[in-house]
């Protein structure tokens, strides 16, 4: 029996949240998009979602106005997706969804991955601030970097495994199209 995606007789604001964001693999697409991911290959690559899910995601997203889709540039012309302004905002949320599973059900090792500001290098706290300078930091000024419980690459990792390899600032695309169509990493 499929669930309903709605919360029939719930009127509360996180019900109506959870209509958009709460199903599986969702929170994890959005997650990729803030690493910057942006071609559906791409989420299906690094995610392992199989495609019909990943389809489903894309156009529920899309259709709240959380992400846009539109066509991309050079030679592949694959269409992009982006988060918009109403996507971005979630950030805090994601962060501290992040933030709860490190502190509660950590990675043996520690994280896989840290964020940083981009201003002067040093870790945020589970609430978004610099533990250096003490600013909220905006979600275009934080870093994804390699964290101590990042396993070393295996030669058939994915595209955007490999990126995330180094630091790389949130919302700009990780992977670019070079001429030939294949994908590339991104700068920094």
């Amino acid at each position: 029996m499929t669930l309903p995606r709605d919360y029939r007789g719930q009127t509360c604001a996180l019900a109506r949240s959870m209509e958009i964001v709460g199903e599986r693999w969702t929170l994890l697409i959005l997650r990729d998009a803030f690493y910057g991911v942006r071609r559906f290959g791409e989420f299906a690559g690094h995610l392992g979602v199989p495609r019909a899910v990943l389809t489903d995601r894309l156009a529920t997203l899309t259709e709240a106005g959380v992400l846009t889709r539109g066509p991309g540039t050079g030679t592949g012309r694959r269409e992009v997706y982006g988060l918009t302004p109403k996507g971005v905002a979630l950030w805090p949320a994601v962060r501290a969804l992040t933030a709860w599973g490190e502190e509660f059900h950590p990675a043996e090792g520690g994280p896989r991955r840290v964020f940083l500001h981009a201003g002067d290098g040093a870790p945020l706290d589970p609430d978004g601030r610099c533990t250096a300078c003490g600013a909220a930091v905006p979600v275009q000024d934080v870093l994804v970097a390699p964290g101590p419980g990042l396993a070393p690459s295996a030669p058939d990792d994915d595209p955007v495994t490999a990126a995330l390899a180094r630091p790389h600032r949130l919302l700009t695309p990780l992977l670019t199209t070079a001429p030939s169509g294949r994908s590339t990493k991104g700068s920094p």
